[in-house]
């Protein structure tokens, strides 16, 4: 297992809700490890099996949410 990490800085993501929306959907997606969000920066972290999921379905799943990404970044681990 290959894993990845991947951070968007996200232009709407304001409140609990969001987390709530954001972690929900995002652990839909097969191979998604873990979730991390933080309000205060708009900054949401992904964890990720690459053999499982690729980071841009998981971009693709943000913006079909209604999420604009500032900036991303992706960090490979090998487990």
């Amino acid at each position: 297992m290959a894993k990845a990490s991947a951070y968007f800085d996200l232009e709407n993501m304001t409140d609990q809700r969001d987390v709530q929306t954001i972690k929900k959907e995002l652990d839909t997606l097969h191979g998604v490890i873990s979730v991390s969000t933080n309000t205060h920066t708009g900054r949401v972290a992904v964890d990720y099996d690459t053999t499982g999921v690729e980071q841009s379905r998981i971009e693709d799943k943000l913006q079909r949410l209604g999420y604009k990404i500032r900036v991303e970044k992706n960090e490979d681990h090998v487990m």
